[in-house]
């Protein structure tokens, strides 16, 4: 299988996630389950069968989890050598050259991505457009809504 880039930061977070699925979420589900059970017709149990829904998904993120952590290229950036160029798992300020909007993003592996936290897929056009980049560049994006162009101010391994 192909590895899977994650910071080391992202393959922590991922670990617990992990942990927390198998040791107390599925647990619970698994109690659900037999409670729900005992209720009587499993045919005309929602209970049951939201709590059937509820263990499959969970299994399937555990599956996804496993298998990212399984085939995991961990890369912790602290231990990066301090170039002047956006890589994997660095943090890039960026103003839109239009709106002169600040925003800063961190470069992740796509199974730690979550952009409520501003940490974008490597795999993103984004990340693809800024990736090589250096301070004071700018560079294009292409987005749903159109090209977008952003200078990049500053870059951190942290």
């Amino acid at each position: 299988m192909n590895q899977v880039p994650l910071t080391a930061v992202g393959a922590e977070r991922l670990k617990e996630e992990l942990k927390n699925l198998k040791f107390v979420k599925r647990p619970l589900v698994v109690e659900a389950i037999a409670v729900a059970r005992d209720h009587g017709d499993l045919k005309e149990n929602a209970e049951y069968h939201a709590a059937r829904e509820e263990q499959g998904f969970m299994e399937g993120r555990i599956a996804e989890l496993e298998a990212a952590l399984g085939n995991a290229q961990i890369i912790d950036v602290t231990k990066l050598t301090r170039g002047k160029r956006v890589v994997f798992g660095c943090t890039v300020d960026l103003i839109d050259v239009e709106s002169e909007e600040k925003v800063s993003y961190q470069i992740v592996g796509d199974i730690e991505a979550d952009i409520n936290q501003n940490r974008i897929a490597i795999s993103s056009p984004i990340a693809r457009a800024l990736i090589g980049g250096e301070e004071g560049e700018e560079v294009s994006v292409q987005a749903p809504a159109g090209v977008r162009e952003y200078e990049i101010t500053a870059i951190h391994y942290r």
